[in-house]
């Protein structure tokens, strides 16, 4: 035997199977297809948001949440169907993970050094039904350090078990074969990668310099999802959402390629809801990018005004921040507009400087320094937009700005092939909305949703801008944002059972095969259902991690 056990990826799930599994004495291979740099994987590059119930950030802000509370929000989320089959072990994960997001969660991420912003997050607000989607109260806590933060902890306790011999990197190996003999897994085959010395998340060579063959009494497979494969991505997209777009833009790296799903396919592992994705509706071309077609996604405050591609404004809940795959299927499924791949924000400087946040450590230079001080002068003291926010308002292509209307709107119509955009329509919306600011009170569901916000002191302080109209000149000037379909998550994956070990064709565990993390649908191949509260990706990698490493370090006793 090559290892005690063979980690497939060395993403955040593999980093946490593979700390589980030496910090009890197992011998790791890590193997990745990437090289050093990309230690962490997908992970690394996210804005480190967390999925907690009952925080002590919560309380200390006023939210009084439970774990009822949560996990009716979840179900409704879910939206679970397949129970009897698909979903049967996707509903226990489900549980069981807002079971540790209410109980151990909190106190397991402090003992390994990873701590929260003061202020939590109200992510994913619903489709307005108690019983539907979305989160009741804000759960959203950000990580100090976002993703690389959380990545940070784990990296380090594999490079300290690889100078204590208990972990072998294996960097540039892509595997293209699970070893399956006599129904249990013996290890994994595949293709030596030439040396690549490209920086982090750079698109890498795929030229072959060799094979290799490795041998364990267990594998883990946490190799990521389909975000960054767009031909896998349209030939699962479901009916239910449409047609897909003919142009996306990328919200992860190249190498999330989704590879390893199709080839656990053919060793017999059972793949489930691979119809279920998240894509979100508020991406951006990145003016600086790092991998190909480099989209960055929009983290929205309740107030822009969202219209469609024709100029007509988006209905409820199709609101900014509140239900990414409603809004999804309305953008992809109405027969005007399915033939066009973009919607619009329409906003003011006012709104842009307090409620517009980018998703990315790399869009969050303040947070992902822990920069206590830097946050403070930037997100509360400091005037104007933040520093990659104004960055994408001078250097975008998908931002324009004018100091009224008609201009505006003749500049976003500039973005298009063709004119689509109608000033007077747009003005005549605009104008019914902005009398529903005069009282404390109205009839539109976007304007109670925005006073609704600012009853929570979070979001007062530091996320909802004061309600103005938009059309107000003291507000502005405007702006206009061109949003595009950004892919990023897969639901789906290979159905796993509580102890994360992969299941055959026939519903039986696989000996000696386990699954985490997006490959696993974050647990139970589809943890989420059809829709995510939003912090449960990062993790459901650190759960599912945690599992698949215990329970194989339970195997090679």
């Amino acid at each position: 035997m090559d290892a005690d056990v063979i980690v497939v990826g060395a993403g955040l799930a593999g980093l946490v199977a593979a700390h589980e599994l030496t910090s009890r004495g197992r011998r790791v291979a890590l193997v990745d297809q990437e090289n050093a740099a990309n230690l962490g994987g997908q992970a690394f590059w996210s804005f480190g948001g967390l999925f907690l119930v009952d925080s002590p950030e919560q309380r200390r802000l006023g939210i009084k949440d439970s774990f009822d509370l949560a996990w009716s929000d979840w179900q409704g989320s879910a939206q679970f169907d397949r129970v009897d089959d698909e979903d049967s072990w996707a509903v226990r994960w489900a549980r069981a993970y807002v079971e540790f997001a209410a109980g151990g969660k909190r106190s397991w991420l402090d003992g390994h050094g990873i701590k929260f912003l003061p202020t939590v997050g109200w992510a994913e607000r619903g489709d307005l039904r108690a019983h539907g989607h979305g989160n009741s109260v804000p759960r959203f806590h950000i990580a100090w350090g976002t993703g690389t933060g959380v990545v940070e902890p784990f990296a380090r306790y594999a490079k300290q078990a690889a100078r204590d011999g208990l972990l072998t990197f294996y960097h540039r190996h892509q595997v293209d074969e699970l070893v399956i003999e006599q129904g249990a897994a013996r290890g994994v085959r595949g293709t030596v990668l030439a040396e690549d010395n490209s920086p982090r998340g750079v698109a890498s060579n795929r030229d072959r310099v060799g094979e290799f063959e490795l041998t364990a009494q267990a594998v883990v497979v946490t190799t990521g999802g389909i975000g960054a494969n767009h031909d896998i991505v349209r030939r699962y997209w479901p009916e239910r959402l449409g047609t897909p777009p003919t142009e996306m833009v990328t919200g992860v790296p190249a190498y999330v390629d989704g590879r390893m799903l199709d080839i656990s396919a053919q060793a017999g592992v059972r793949l489930v809801n691979r119809d279920r994705m998240w894509h979100y509706t508020e991406g951006l071309r990145n003016w600086d990018p790092i991998w190909p077609g480099h989209g960055i996604r929009i983290l929205p405050g309740p107030s822009s005004m969202w219209f469609d591609a024709l100029g007509r404004r988006l209905p409820d809940p199709c609101l900014p921040g509140y239900d990414t795959l409603n809004t999804l299927k309305y953008l992809r499924t109405d027969a005007d507009i399915a033939g066009y791949d973009h919607s619009w924000f329409i906003l003011t400087q006012k709104i842009i400087e307090k409620e517009f946040a980018l998703s990315g450590s790399e869009q969050n230079p303040d947070i992902t320094a822990k920069d206590r001080v830097g946050f403070l002068k930037e997100r509360v003291l400091g005037k104007g937009a933040p520093g990659p926010v104004a960055a994408f308002l001078r250097n975008g292509a998908d931002f324009v700005t004018a100091p009224n209307l008609g201009q505006l709107v003749e500049k976003m119509n500039q973005l298009t092939d063709k004119p689509l955009l109608d000033a007077d329509g747009i003005r005549r919306q605009i104008e019914a909305r902005d009398l529903q600011i005069a009282n404390p009170y109205s009839k539109d569901a976007q304007v109670q949703g925005i006073r609704n916000a600012r009853r929570y002191i979070g979001d007062r302080l530091g996320r909802v801008a004061t309600p103005h109209r938009i059309l107000d000149p003291a507000a502005g000037p405007l702006i206009g944002v061109k949003l595009h379909i950004l892919t990023r998550k897969t639901l789906g994956g290979i159905q796993t059972d509580l102890d994360a070990r992969a299941l055959a064709t026939d519903g039986t565990p696989i000996d000696g095969l386990y699954a985490a993390g997006e490959v696993a649908g974050f647990g139970g191949g589809g943890v989420h259902g059809y829709n995510a509260l939003e912090g449960t990706f990062l993790g459901g990698c650190l759960f599912s991690g945690r599992a698949a490493g215990r329970a194989a370090a339970r195997q090679t006793d």
